[in-house]
């Protein structure tokens, strides 16, 4: 019976303890939305990704929808990777991302940069000691209303208001394509949202 309780607790695909909901995807990513053809794992509590074939990425979403909401995370990228948390994406919405990049084609933007759909970055972190390249990253977000708040590792990097996409939408992650970032990876964990 005990292994049997282990086992739902660790394949459901988020649980809530203290007004926190917890994100672990089961293995087989079931209540998620897979796009593309990164190469996604769930396992010991960590989410990762690699490019696929041909230097393919992707995109997975949760189902669950917020519109204003806290989020945190821990993430650790491969160098130079291109990668983020989308927020606020559903069919009639595109979206935001938080970016998490380290790559030629952007010198000088740093992970915790806020990407729009349809409009490229609108609020660039350009403070390089924000970041561990080789290391965790903690990052957190708060999002309420047009309110846009992006913390890297303690630090304020984003303060913006942008009612682009208003309406609740999907958290997710990516692993971007394209050769730049050949055999990119990145690792998530400690990923948490609270509804605000």
């Amino acid at each position: 019976m005990r292994s049997l309780l282990l086992a739902v607790l660790f394949t459901a695909p988020m649980f809530a303890a203290g007004g926190w909901t917890a994100i672990r995807p089961s293995k087989t990513f079931d209540g998620w939305r897979i796009e593309g053809k990164g190469d996604w794992k769930s396992e010991r509590g960590e989410i990762s990704a690699r490019q696929g074939p041909g230097n393919t990425g992707g995109d997975i979403f949760t189902e669950r929808q917020w519109t204003d909401f806290e989020a945190e995370l821990e993430f650790w990228m491969s160098s130079p990777g291109n990668s983020g948390l989308w927020f606020r994406v559903s069919k009639d919405q595109p979206g935001y991302q938080v970016d998490f990049i380290d790559e030629p084609d952007w010198p000088n933007v740093y992970s915790g940069s806020l990407y729009c759909m349809g409009k490229a970055f609108i609020a660039k972190n350009g403070d390089a000691s924000t970041i561990r390249k080789n290391g965790w990253n903690k990052l957190r977000v708060r999002v309420k209303g047009d309110s846009i708040v992006i913390v890297m590792n303690g630090k304020t990097v984003v303060d913006i208001r942008d009612s682009t996409f208003p309406k609740a939408g999907s958290l997710g992650l990516q692993v971007h394509q394209g050769k730049v970032v050949n055999g990119m990876s990145v690792r998530v964990r400690k990923f948490r949202v609270r509804e605000i």
